[in-house]
């Protein structure tokens, strides 16, 4: 086991990554987090388990993006909560929709995906940040802020996390899964001690503790190879790949199918025209050798009937362009059934 150069003393893998998810907090975002506010975790899933674990009570309110992240949904709904939605907009969340839902609902979180959003790859401005923060605080709103694709940024100015304008209000979430390995499975929460110190005691209650040789790999890694030049490659390759999809959409896609335009992360989410069902296209799509995966389950509510989340991380351009003409041939043949 390594030994710290100043000290002497033996190094912890986990205390080792504390330190470096501490440090680049600070370096990226001259954000000051104590080391023993991170816990990490196995995977940023169990991040959401943990969270719902200490806060959550069948019957609690908890406000979700609309589209939201699926991999939330399941988590929490475990815990019996009622959803509500707020709508998601290119800059962030509909802020008049969400202070009324606020009001009339008295949630006690609210959980969101401020970076490229999964499934619909849409960021929240500095100023949406900045209020979020603002009407989480007044409304005495915990903020749940997931954060797993913040570093995969193709264009544009990097974004400071909401949880720096909460006060302490707020728990962070952040993975490796998208940075290092997905194979890895370690994410991290940053949380009051408070909240980390009940978060501590779920998470023992769960697994004991995240692999410590995992964890040992990872500390290696992070001591020895630079973590910006990977994640630098991994932006320049998925930010061509976004490029290519984008540009397929265009060519390939039926000029009334509506697709966004991500700075960065993994998706783009399409919207089909009215009375074209994505499930009715995902039967044709998968005669043609070729998937996506349908809008409704991103929806607490039943929405989402015509849209559907394309991912273009774990694609070559050649695929891309191959499965997005055959899309584009199934939403087309779809069309010409419906006249």
């Amino acid at each position: 086991m390594p030994c710290s150069r100043a000290t002497g003393k033996l190094l912890f893998p986990a205390s080792e990554i504390r330190a470096w998810i501490a440090a680049r907090y600070q370096r990226r975002f001259g954000l000051t987090v104590d080391p023993n506010q991170i816990l990490i975790t196995s995977g940023s899933q169990q991040c959401l388990d943990l969270v719902a674990k200490v806060f959550l009570d069948a019957g609690d309110r908890v406000i979700i993006e609309r589209p939201g992240y699926l991999g939330a949904i399941q988590a929490f709904s475990v815990f019996q909560p009622e959803f509500v939605t707020v709508r998601l907009t290119e800059s962030g969340p509909d802020l008049e929709e969400l202070e009324r839902v606020m009001i009339e609902n008295k949630p006690k979180l609210f959980y969101a995906v401020p970076n490229f959003q999964n499934p619909s790859g849409m960021s929240y401005g500095l100023a949406a940040r900045r209020e979020v923060a603002a009407l989480c605080l007044k409304h005495n709103v915990v903020f749940v802020e997931d954060d797993p694709y913040g570093e995969l940024r193709f264009r544009g100015e990097r974004m400071p996390p909401v949880y720096s304008f909460t006060q302490g209000q707020s728990v962070l979430m952040g993975s490796f899964s998208k940075i290092a390995a997905p194979g890895f499975r370690l994410g991290w929460i940053v949380a009051p001690p408070e909240v980390h110190d009940k978060l501590v005691v779920v998470k023992q209650a769960a697994d004991l503790h995240t692999s410590t040789f995992v964890q040992r790999v990872l500390a290696e890694y992070l001591r020895t190879e630079s973590m910006d030049e990977h994640v630098a490659r991994i932006r320049q390759c998925y930010g061509k790949h976004r490029d290519h999809m984008v540009a397929a959409v265009k060519r390939e896609f039926p000029a009334d199918v509506a697709c966004t335009e991500p700075d960065g992360g993994m998706f783009l989410w399409a919207t089909l025209p009215e009375g074209v069902s994505a499930m009715d296209l995902l039967e044709e799509a998968v005669r043609r050798k070729v998937a996506f995966v349908p809008g409704r389950p991103f929806y607490v509510d039943g929405r989402g009937e015509r849209c559907m989340r394309l991912n273009f991380s774990n694609a070559s351009p050649e695929g891309i362009d191959e499965g997005i003409g055959r899309l584009g041939e199934a939403i087309a043949g779809l069309l010409a059934r419906r006249v």
